[in-house]
């Protein structure tokens, strides 16, 4: 849908190109103004909707608790005593 502000936009902006009377021009022109900032918004809520990931990629508490326990035992064991050989 906020496509179609991008359209409106841009034939705005031809016809205001395109007219020979000056206050025409102007509302055109302000009317280009207005889609474009019309079509940054909507691409930018669509935009933001579509990475809300919502309740599917919640981590459930048993999983946090998993994931910190493996961090926990990374953390506490022990360095190797010697390097690899190559």
């Amino acid at each position: 849908m906020h496509w179609l502000f991008l359209l409106m936009a841009v034939g705005s902006l031809v016809m205001a190109m395109r007219t020979t009377s000056m206050a025409l021009m102007v509302v055109l022109m302000l009317a280009a103004l207005g889609l474009f900032v019309a079509w940054i918004a909507g691409w930018y809520a669509r935009r933001v909707g579509d990475s809300g990931g919502g309740p599917a990629t919640m981590i459930d508490p048993a999983e946090l608790r998993r994931l910190r326990e493996v961090a926990e035992a990374r953390r506490n064991a022990a360095p190797p005593s010697e390097p690899p050989a190559p």
